[in-house]
C-alpha cells in the first residue's frame, strides 16, 4: 500500500469513529450567530447545462472565498458576499476546461472572478430562505435569486472549528452575462447547485 493510500485510509477511519451526528444541529434556531468566512475545501459551486439535447452536463467551481453575517434572531438582517475564481472551473473534459477559461466563454484572464453580493434575505420556511443579490459574471452584473436550505451546524471534529452549511439552488441565463457561445445547442439556462460551508470567525 502506498503512503498516500495509507494516509487516506487513516483519515477515513478517524472520520468514521467520530460522533458526527451528535455534534450537528439541524434546527436553524440552534445555530450560533456571528461573522463567518467561506470554508473553501467544502464549498462547491456546481452548474449544469443541457448539452445538444443529449445530456445534462455538469461542472464545478472551487476555491470560493467570502463572508456570511448570520443574524439568527433576525434572518433578514443577514448578508452574504462570495467570490468565485473563474479559472477554477472543472468538467470531465480537459479540452473544455481550457475553452471555458478562454475569451469565447468566461475570459478568465480579463474577468478572473464571479461574485455574488446579497441584497435581501427572506425566510420561506423554518430552514429555507430566498436570498436575492447582485451576480457578476464576465464583467456584467444582474440581479438574481437563490433558494437556500439550511443543512446543519456544529463543531467540525477534524479541525475543531464551528461550521454551518447550506445548500442553494437557482437558475440563470448565461447570455444575460455575455456568455452565449453555442446557444441554443448548449442551453442558455444554467442550473446552479451550491454547497456552502462557513466557519465562524468570532
Amino acid at each position: 500500500m502506498t503512503r498516500s493510500a495509507s494516509s487516506l485510509f487513516a483519515v477515513l477511519a478517524l472520520a468514521a469513529s467520530l460522533p458526527l451526528a451528535a455534534q450537528a444541529a439541524t434546527s436553524p434556531a440552534e445555530v450560533q450567530a456571528g461573522h463567518y468566512a467561506v470554508e473553501p475545501g467544502h464549498t462547491q459551486v456546481g452548474f449544469s447545462v443541457l448539452h445538444f439535447g443529449f445530456t445534462n452536463y455538469t461542472g464545478v467551481f472551487s476555491n470560493v472565498s467570502g463572508t456570511l453575517e448570520l443574524n439568527v434572531k433576525n434572518p433578514a438582517a443577514s448578508s452574504l458576499s462570495v467570490t468565485i475564481p473563474v479559472a477554477s472551473v472543472q468538467t470531465t473534459s480537459d479540452v473544455l476546461n481550457g475553452e471555458l477559461k478562454g475569451p469565447e466563454w468566461f475570459d478568465a484572464g480579463k474577468f478572473p472572478d464571479a461574485t455574488f453580493v446579497s441584497t435581501s434575505v427572506k425566510l420561506t420556511g423554518k430552514a429555507d430562505a430566498v436570498v436575492a443579490g447582485n451576480l457578476t459574471i464576465h464583467g456584467v452584473t444582474k440581479p438574481e435569486t437563490l433558494k437556500v436550505h439550511f443543512i446543519g451546524a456544529g463543531v467540525n471534529p477534524l479541525d475543531k472549528k464551528y461550521t454551518t452549511g447550506f445548500e442553494a439552488t437557482g437558475t440563470i441565463k448565461r447570455s444575460d452575462f455575455g456568455v452565449s457561445k453555442y446557444v441554443p445547442y448548449v442551453s442558455d439556462e444554467v442550473a446552479l447547485r451550491i454547497a456552502g460551508a462557513f466557519e465562524k470567525q468570532d
